[in-house]
């Protein structure tokens, strides 16, 4: 009788993936906060954990026949936000401050889904030692 990552996992291991590809959106906007005619982005985290958890795709592809086969990471859509503050006339819509607020909430959220995992794989090693 084989484990079931994905049952002894749940959804954490896919969250870790979700607030990375955030992360990434996020400290993009930060990045170009001065940058004229820079929108704004994020995700729907319900949403794109919704599509990592069913697509099982890693974000790999696959270059020789004989390789694992994996599909390309879609399963991240970003959208644009709706800007918070006025234009200042340069068409940028990035709002420093909520950036790094919204930066700095992914971050924890991405530190307690590796605290989650770690405690998932901690129980699974006591089971397979018999503690």
């Amino acid at each position: 009788m084989g484990i079931s990552f994905d049952k002894a996992l749940g959804i954490h291991q896919y969250s870790v993936g979700v607030r990375r590809q955030r992360a990434e959106l996020l400290a993009s906007n930060l990045a170009n906060a001065n940058t004229p005619g820079y929108k704004a982005k994020d995700s729907n985290f319900e949403q794109a954990l919704k599509l990592a958890s069913t697509s099982q795709s890693m974000g790999v592809t696959r270059t020789h026949q004989q390789y694992l086969t994996s599909t390309p990471s879609s399963s991240f859509s970003t959208q644009y936000r709706t800007p918070t503050q006025p234009d200042v006339g340069d068409g940028n819509t990035v709002d420093a401050q909520l950036e790094r607020n919204l930066f700095m909430q992914n971050a924890l959220e991405y530190q307690a889904s590796l605290d989650f995992l770690s405690s998932k794989f901690k129980n699974l090693t006591k089971a397979l030692k018999g503690q």
